[in-house]
């Protein structure tokens, strides 16, 4: 375990708007995960936004090469660039919510 000092506002903040969480580390925990949660849906909106507007998966977007497909069109290359980003951002932020339980369910 690592300690970290922080300033007693934050504590008494802390405290006050999450006084069911038991301990400092269980309010940051809370904190990270809603934050987590709230990035997580972003990519989801954005990945179903594209898939919508594509009428298909990303893998099959990359597959069928439509970017090759549509002239290397500016918003096709850009949307491909944004729905990259939205993949990878869903999976490392579940790995990251499944590193957190883990480490609870560890420390429990």
């Amino acid at each position: 375990m690592i300690g970290h000092e922080l300033n007693e506002t934050t504590v008494e903040i802390l405290a006050e708007f999450l006084p069911g969480e038991p301990s400092l580390d269980a309010r940051v925990r809370y904190l990270l995960e809603a934050e987590l949660l709230r990035k997580l849906g972003q990519f989801r909106r954005a990945d179903s936004a594209l898939t919508q507007k594509y009428g298909m998966s990303f893998d099959d977007f990359l597959e069928q090469d439509v970017v090759h497909h549509r002239g290397y069109a500016w918003d096709v290359e850009r949307d491909a660039m944004n729905w990259e980003s939205a993949i990878g951002g869903i999976e490392m932020i579940e790995a990251r919510l499944h590193e957190l339980k883990a480490d609870v369910d560890t420390d429990a």
